[in-house]
This record gives structure tokens, sequence and C-alpha cells, in this order.
């Protein structure tokens, strides 16, 4: 999962813009500009998955959403990675404490590898994939 389709509309009340992700239900960001509102709806989209991920929630799939007035928010490829990372760890049925021993890490630092904001290093990624049964896999693609 690479984006997630954002609303952005302009904020009749106060001015500026409005962003909003309707596929999670909730939260909303407000800028003076498209772009300073693009900007915020990236820690928003941080914030809200964050928010997910500490209350073991499994993440909603990104509907496809057409028109003028979403546009897709990207994650960066690491934060993708800790995105899929979480989602096998929710399908695997395993507990924290089983996936830490696997891995052969305290079971404290299990949040951080789901954590968006932490950047964890590629080969503890790579390990956490494979107590799970998976290889992680990147990919360069051309820009769009």
């Amino acid at each position: 999962m690479e984006h997630y389709p954002a609303r952005f509309e302009p904020d009749e009340k106060d001015g500026g813009y409005l962003a909003t992700f309707p596929d999670f239900g909730y939260g909303v960001t407000q800028g003076e500009s498209v772009e300073e509102v693009t900007d915020l709806a990236r820690d928003l989209l941080m914030l809200t998955i964050g928010d997910f991920i500490r209350n073991g929630k499994p993440l909603p799939t990104p509907k496809r959403r057409r028109g003028a007035k979403f546009r897709p928010v990207a994650l960066t490829a690491l934060q993708c990675a800790k995105v899929d990372l979480y989602n096998t760890f929710q399908s695997s049925g395993l507990k924290k404490a089983e996936f830490a021993r696997r891995i052969g890490i305290p079971k404290t630092h299990i949040d951080r590898l789901f954590s968006l904001r932490h950047q964890s290093r590629l080969d503890q990624l790579e390990s956490a994939f494979a107590a799970l049964g998976k290889r992680l896999h990147v990919e360069a693609r051309n820009a769009a």
C-alpha cells in the first residue's frame, strides 16, 4: 500500500483548504494553501495509521476514489514496508511476545518496528518478515 486517497476541498468557514481521509472515517487537517494542506495531510495520514496500529485495529484497504477533490497522499518506502509488516503480523495471529521471541528482540521493541515515525533499519524489517515466513522485496519503479 503506497498511498491513501485524501479529499481536498476549500474551507468555506475559515478559508484555506481541508483534507480528510475517507477510508479511515475520522481526522481532518486544514492549511492556508494547497501545498500546506498537502504537507499536513501526510502528517495526518501518519498519525491516523499510527493510531490504528497502537490500538491493534486492522488498517483499511485504500479504496479507489475518483473526482477532482481526491488526490493520493503517499507514504515513504520505509513506511510502506512497516504497514505491510503490521498487516502481515495482524493476519498471522501471533502475539507480540512470540513475534519478538522469533525475531530475537525485546517485546517492547515490537512497537518501534510498526511505528511510522521510528527510523527502523532495513535489516530489522527483513528479520521481522522472515519471522512471519515472508521476504521483504524492494522494487524501483518509474516515477509517475
